[in-house]
């Protein structure tokens, strides 16, 4: 689904621990590292997308999550032109995203796993630093990144960084 902008409807997930860590993802025979993200389908909410994709890229279900918050607007990106696959249809440009942040439940550390979905997108985890994603994300998701981690951050309780330090990436 591909909306008359060009940009195909996305939700990104940003799971956070009691230490307010969150779970950063390595993709598959790649080194890059994200946070899960998938489209959303014809008459799905963001909400249920979000839930499906929690589940089939984390192997979570909503049971294993605190929903704390999702941004209020969309964020959008742009494809680099090597990315862009043209075919039938309308050509995808990039995505527009809606993010939600959620806690991890005590326990529920142990039921990640990436074999829950058709074809799995990552291989690894690790918990990091609410920040350190944006300077270990692909350039053209930067802008996206920040300002989803700037306006969930106070959600969770967490201080912006020094603003030349965000600004900076």
């Amino acid at each position: 689904m591909i909306d008359a902008d060009g940009f195909r409807p996305n939700v990104g997930i940003i799971v956070a621990n009691q230490a307010r860590e969150v779970l950063w993802a390595k993709r598959v025979r790649q080194d890059a590292w994200q946070f899960p993200q998938g489209g959303i389908q014809h008459g799905e909410s963001p909400e249920q997308a979000m839930a499906r994709e929690l589940h089939e890229e984390l192997g979570l279900s909503l049971d294993d999550v605190e929903i704390i918050g999702c941004t209020v607007g969309w964020y959008s990106y742009r494809l680099p032109s090597q990315f862009v696959r043209r075919g039938r249809g309308r050509t995808c440009i990039g995505q527009r995203q809606k993010w939600f942040v959620l806690r991890l439940t005590a326990g529920a550390e142990s039921k990640v796993r990436f074999d829950a979905g058709p074809q799995p997108e990552f291989e690894g985890w690790r918990w990091v630093n609410w920040w350190l994603p944006l300077t270990e994300v692909v350039e053209f998701k930067r802008d996206v990144y920040r300002g989803a981690l700037r306006e969930l951050a106070p959600l969770l309780g967490i201080a912006p960084p020094e603003s030349s330090a965000v600004d900076a990436v």
